[in-house]
């Protein structure tokens, strides 16, 4: 049987529970309330969240940039801010917006400081290091300014643009931002970039930082970088180039040889249409093939089929860098079947950058069988570039028929010796 005094313990006990769940549910509601009032935007109702949860330095944040942004009042803005920094001081943001609610106030101690501790809070974050370099270009610490944007260009894709960009107008050194500024995964996007500006010495630079990281990245870089420096003529160090990452990118087979200039000349690789590969586009009235039923060695050749009028070239090409005054032997076979119309195509070789040609066949027609076509052709000592093609003479007169080529070559008639600076594939920019 229970006795009084065991009724009275479940009664004290009960009550207990129940004022501990009124307290619960009253603290529960003053939350729920203060969390009502800190989503809006006018003053009373921030003002009363803050009272309601004094702890709470998201509230104080919040009243902070209200003062700041919107009543003007920098004074009260550092108070309230600096009161969510004291209960959460591992919120950047809430630094940051001290710091400008310092610098409305002409605090710049104030301003620096608060900075200094948003970047102790987040020292990774990019948005973080962002606003910070930025003040710091205002206020003149350029070195500083460079170290954050070195944290932005490192940690995030979409700041990468503006802030190597902004460095450059404030440090326009490459080895400077090489040093101090571009990580390496950034690498590929900084040669883009001086690309576009045109710096040339900076890109070879930049260049052959890529090179020694050893990293792979798509073709098309190289290709771009390649096509960049042959049109800054320079040739040298564009070679030099798809020597360098030959290896890192599966394209050792597409390098020339002493015995032949002429990169994939039997057709046995597939076409790369870039860098010292042949390089192809779209021409109406003709129809590129790399043919594996007929060859003349390897396993495939190249067939062309002319069907049209206005035809000036095929849109196949190579380029080739050479020494000057040198003399080349070149040669190549060709087959051909059912043309019609005035003339043919022809092998032409010419210096790239005044188009002269050195080199021109007669036309490539009547051959039911594979024809070499040779010759020596002398390099002018202004030329360091041919470029190969298969040119319609007369041009664009109307054509029909097929035409298969295999077995390019083109070597030095006395190669020269193997030191670096008489060899196309060792300029003075291979490392």
């Amino acid at each position: 049987m229970a006795t009084p005094l065991s009724n009275r313990g479940r009664w004290q006990f009960a009550a207990a529970v129940a004022f501990l769940a009124c307290v619960y549910i009253f603290l529960t509601a003053k939350e729920f309330a203060a969390s009502v009032f800190a989503a809006s935007a006018d003053l009373p109702t921030l003002e009363r969240a803050v009272r309601l949860s004094p702890g709470n330095a998201d509230y104080r944040h919040r009243l902070g940039r209200y003062f700041a942004f919107i009543a003007g009042d920098p004074q009260s803005a550092i108070d309230s801010l600096r009161a969510a920094v004291e209960l959460n001081p591992h919120d950047a943001r809430y630094w940051f917006d001290l710091a400008a609610a310092y610098q409305v106030a002409g605090n710049i101690a104030g301003q620096r400081a608060s900075l200094d501790r948003a970047l102790q809070a987040e020292p990774t974050a990019p948005d973080v290091a962002w606003e910070a370099a930025n003040f710091f270009l205002i206020d003149g610490d350029i070195d500083r300014a460079l170290r954050e944007f070195h944290v932005v260009i490192e940690n995030d894709n979409e700041l990468m643009d503006p802030a190597v960009r902004a460095c450059w107008r404030v440090r326009p050194d490459t080895d400077a931002l090489l040093r101090d500024v571009v990580p390496d995964r950034a690498l590929i996007f900084f040669l883009g970039f001086l690309m576009s500006k045109q710096e040339t010495e900076g890109t070879i630079e930049t260049w052959n930082r890529l090179a020694q990281t050893h990293a792979k990245f798509q073709n098309r870089y190289l290709y771009e970088y390649v096509r960049y420096l042959i049109e800054m003529h320079r040739p040298d160090a564009a070679m030099s180039a798809w020597a360098q990452t030959a290896n890192v990118l599966g394209l050792s087979a597409y390098l020339p040889t002493e015995d032949n200039l002429v990169v994939n000349g039997d057709f046995s690789l597939d076409i790369l249409n870039g860098g010292f590969d042949w390089t192809y586009v779209n021409r109406t009235g003709v129809r590129l093939l790399l043919d594996p039923s007929d060859f003349r060695q390897g396993h495939r050749s190249l067939s062309l089929t002319f069907e049209g009028p206005g035809i000036n070239d095929a849109g196949i090409q190579q380029l080739i860098p050479v020494h000057g005054a040198t003399t080349y032997d070149f040669s190549a076979y060709y087959k051909s079947a059912e043309f019609q119309g005035a003339g043919g195509p022809q092998i032409v070789l010419r210096d790239y950058y005044t188009r002269a040609p050195l080199y021109a066949s007669d036309p490539l027609t009547d051959a039911d069988f594979w024809k070499e076509v040779h010759s020596k052709v002398t390099v002018p000592n202004s030329t360091n570039l041919l470029l190969l093609s298969i040119e319609r003479f007369p041009a664009y007169a109307a054509i029909r028929g097929m035409l298969w080529l295999d077995d390019f070559q083109l070597s030095p008639e006395n190669p020269p010796d193997n030191s670096p600076d008489n060899s196309p594939n060792n300029s003075k920019d291979n490392p």
